[in-house]
């Protein structure tokens, strides 16, 4: 915790502007954050409904609608955050913070993004699907406008828009959420909502504004915490694989074997955000990192075996 972030010796010049038109567009809508609407299969892989081509086809429509729900929801945090993300090593070359979109073309963007996802709910999503997207939407308002910026408050907000998903995936494939993918589900974006807390108190002790949360932590409490977390998961992950329930539910005993990949998924995450210090974007880690796309590829691989062939 004591060595220089990398962050400290970029350029904080004024923002230039990455360019306008589709490209910046595409770019305020952050489409690579997509990868957080994949807890919306969830039930369906869980649920033994990977090969019900309907079930499929609802829960990807469901994608796509968060994803452009998801997409207006960025689109209103970079406007409420444009002077914010102009002090910010990274952010300030976002379209907004950098000039290559104007504040009433931003607006246009998201209530376009916003009408796409209501019309593609009403056309191929039931009603109830609407009922979590108001939620989602509505915290995620109330996180930009406020929530934001009180401490623990604001992880857990966004904990609750990773739950909304799973939630949202039971619903459109008619999979009863289980009470462990739920609590599983809160309790990892927790740990990752840490992370992304931690490389900001990183990024204010080199200099650029902080968020007005950050009053609230710092670096011992955040790392401490992001350990906590982990372990608590890892616990409740091999507590659902023992759990007789589950054991009856997916007829195998060996689950346990997949808690391998967890725990050193955990601890390749912990390594990149208390050795390398990079944990300010999940996403990019996930997209990036390929030990995490091993881990993960051998997590699914191993799961599916067990529950799809093996049990059959």
């Amino acid at each position: 915790m004591n060595s220089p972030h990398p962050l400290k010796s970029l350029n904080r010049s004024r923002p230039v502007s990455t360019g306008g038109g589709i490209a910046a567009c595409v770019q305020l809508a952050r489409p690579h954050q997509y990868v957080k609407n994949t807890f919306i299969l969830l039930p369906l892989f869980f649920g033994y409904k990977l090969t019900d081509l309907h079930a499929l086809a609802v829960t990807l429509w469901a994608f796509v609608a968060f994803s452009l729900a998801a997409s207006a929801v960025y689109v209103l945090n970079d406007i409420r955050d444009v002077n914010e993300d102009r002090e910010h090593p990274h952010k300030r070359n976002r379209p907004v913070a950098s000039g290559a979109i104007n504040t009433s073309q931003a607006v246009l963007l998201l209530l376009l993004l916003l009408a796409a996802s209501l019309l593609v709910s009403l056309a191929f999503l039931p009603t109830a699907f609407l009922y979590i997207l108001a939620v989602y939407l509505l915290l995620n308002a109330g996180y930009s406008f406020h929530l934001k910026h009180i401490a623990i408050v604001d992880v857990v907000c966004i904990a609750m828009g990773f739950v909304l998903r799973v939630i949202a995936g039971g619903i459109v494939s008619e999979v009863p959420v289980s009470h462990w993918i739920i609590i599983m589900t809160f309790l990892l974006a927790i740990f990752l909502a840490l992370g992304k807390r931690r490389d900001d108190l990183l990024l204010s002790a080199n200099g650029c504004s902080p968020r007005k949360s950050l009053h609230g932590y710092n670096l011992e409490f955040v790392s401490l915490s992001m350990v906590v977390m982990s372990s608590v998961v890892i616990v409740a992950y091999l507590l659902y694989c023992v759990s007789p329930e589950i054991i009856q539910k997916h007829g195998t005993h060996d689950l346990y074997f997949t808690g391998f990949w967890v725990v050193v998924g955990f601890l390749r995450y912990l390594q990149i955000t208390l050795v390398e210090g990079r944990s300010g974007s999940p996403t990019l880690i996930l997209l990036q990192d390929y030990f995490l796309w091993t881990v993960i590829g051998g997590w699914i691989l191993t799961f599916y075996w067990l529950i799809y062939v093996a049990h059959c």
